[in-house]
């Protein structure tokens, strides 16, 4: 957006202390990302820029910093808000206060449920908020043709959206093999988005088939989970973004990529991580933090959290304490451990008020989880005989094992077996198109008795159970559709945790402590049950998403990521 040449005029003026600035923050240590160094100055403030540091100011208002550093807002560069599991109102108030200023979303979950008016609730709510979040359009809805979505977007759908002032792009490009089999779908949206930014997703591409997907305009990839495949990716032009999510925690892993020399080149991102562990961790302040505590230079680490990040989207108004730049900033009382004291957005004081004062928006999505209620014999999982395919949770990892096991075989069914920690899984359409119940089973979430469901799917978001029983699998789904979606954990035949998510079934509607509140319930209640996994729920989540190798299940049955094709 252009400037007057009367605003101009005030920057020059309180830049030169002909009057005095809007805002000063006094007394603290800069942090100069250009070299990590800590260097002392005042920062003055002309409405939302910075005007002047490293100089004596006066200032109209003036924020006390001493005893702090003074660096720049924390950018998050892939989050789907929808993983927090509250509005963008309320992702607002989460992360703000951890310093996060800017955060690039895909709201690719609530796309595929909604389609366009998905994609509009979030285009119209990212400008009220105090952060700035900005939007990239979903590429990926539906994200496969291996499972039953609730919209499609096509290119067309998409470039009347181009314009809109939060856009950055196209969404995170997920189907690698669509691109790499000539999909035309894909490639259409491909070339209408060739003159712009384009995010990746290619998990465990290497290779000349790395090569083909880089090549076609892709800008970065945030699935790395090898040292070796970021270095790779790195190499071949793209930005590598560091996860650290609720579920998949890469950065330590990948820390010794991140490098004074190379941190330009990376960033950081949380991808999918719930209001618990932003309560309990941090955000991307977290993340920073992880890889200081790893050994990763200081000045590298935000450098790849601030101007690494922005420049990478084509921000180049914010990530640095410099004249020129936006006033977001964030006052840090201790520097190696991330400690966040205060946060300035824009050049003013986030407070409590601040937050309060941003209004949510209509709600969207009721009564979205269009499915009639089930009975056990549902999940009966016919079978010649006891041995097949299992799909292997990773704790910690989205990837899964594609496992082979002899499982109970009665009456020509396949039955799970929870003494040895497998339990069968069911997918089933929840948009109204069809009836579709994909069975299998699943090894990993270890408890001997009960079931969890959820309408949280990716990237489909269809319903998913698992279960030691077919008659709690069914109490569990029939109590999600009261709910009209969210998660429950079901013993004996009855609910004893849930998460009501009324809002297309992946939001919900309460303030983001009550939501931190109920998942913390929730966990603690699998944790009961005898279940290993962190985050459980989570890791469900994304047993559907069938773009993440190597074995997967949606509505349509298990998917062999590695092949592209559901298993025969």
């Amino acid at each position: 957006m252009r400037i007057t040449t009367e605003t101009l005029r005030r920057r020059v003026d309180q830049a030169l202390s002909r009057e005095p600035a809007d805002v000063v923050v006094r007394g603290g240590r800069i942090l100069d990302v250009t070299s990590g160094e800590l260097v002392e100055g005042d920062v003055a403030i002309c409405g939302d820029t910075i005007v002047g540091t490293l100089e004596r100011y006066e200032g109209r208002t003036v924020v006390d910093a001493r005893g702090k550093v003074v660096a720049p807002g924390f950018v998050d560069t892939h989050v789907h808000v929808e993983s927090t599991m509250v509005t963008p109102v309320e992702f607002d108030r989460c992360v703000l206060p951890h310093g996060t200023t800017t955060a690039i979303c895909d709201p690719h979950e609530i796309s595929n449920v909604l389609g366009l008016e998905g994609l509009r609730y979030f285009l119209d709510a990212a400008g009220g908020l105090t952060m700035d979040l900005r939007v990239q359009l979903s590429s990926c809805v539906p994200a496969t043709d291996l499972e039953t979505s609730g919209a499609s977007l096509s290119a067309a759908d998409l470039l009347p959206l181009r314009s809109h002032p939060q856009v950055i792009g196209l969404a995170e490009l997920m189907n690698f093999p669509g691109v790499l089999h000539h999909d035309p779908g894909v490639l259409e949206k491909l070339a209408a988005f060739s003159d712009g930014h384009v995010d990746g997703h290619c998990p465990l591409l290497r290779g000349k088939e790395l090569n083909a997907y880089v090549a076609c305009g892709i800008r970065n990839c945030h699935e790395s989970t090898r040292l070796d495949e970021a270095r790779e990716k790195l190499r071949k032009g793209l930005q590598v973004l560091l996860r650290d999510g609720s579920v998949s925690k890469d950065v330590r892993r990948l820390a010794p990529l991140l490098t004074d020399v190379t941190s330009p080149f990376l960033a950081f991102c949380t991808d999918d991580r719930n209001p618990l562990d932003i309560a309990e961790e941090g955000h991307v302040d977290h993340l920073v933090r992880e890889a200081i505590a790893t050994g990763v230079p200081v000045g590298a680490a935000y450098r790849a959290a601030t101007w690494s990040a922005a420049r990478g989207f084509g921000l180049r108004d914010r990530g640095l304490v410099a004249p020129g730049q936006l006033a977001d900033l964030v006052l840090l009382d201790d520097l190696e451990d991330v400690r966040v004291g205060a946060v300035l957005r824009r050049g003013r004081v986030v407070t409590e008020e601040t937050l309060a004062a941003t209004k949510p928006g209509p709600d969207v999505g009721r009564r979205s989880v269009r499915l009639a209620p089930v009975t056990a014999d549902v999940f009966r999982t016919p079978a010649p005989h006891g041995s097949g395919p299992v799909i292997g949770v990773v704790a910690g990892s989205i990837v899964t094992e594609a496992l082979s096991l002899e499982l109970p075989h009665r009456d020509g069914r396949r039955e799970a077996d929870p003494a040895r920690g497998v339990h069968k899984v069911a997918v089933l359409a929840r948009h109204g198109k069809n009836r579709n119940v994909g069975r299998g089973f699943v090894r990993g979430f270890g408890f001997r008795t009960g079931a969890l469901a959820s309408s949280v799917g990716h990237d489909s978001h269809n319903v998913i159970v698992v279960g030691a029983s077919d008659v709690d699998m069914a109490v569990a789904v029939n109590r999600l559709l009261e709910l009209e979606g969210g998660f429950v954990a079901v013993v004996g035949g009855k609910p004893v945790a849930e998460l009501p998510l009324p809002l297309a079934g992946l939001l919900s509607d309460r303030p983001f402590g009550e939501v931190r509140d109920r998942l913390r319930t929730l966990r603690a209640a699998v944790r009961a049950m005898g279940c290993p996994l962190a985050e459980p729920f989570l890791q469900l989540a994304f047993l559907p998403l069938p773009v993440i190798p190597h074995l997967k299940i949606t509505d349509r049955g298990l998917v062999d990521v590695d092949r592209f094709a559901l298993v025969g």
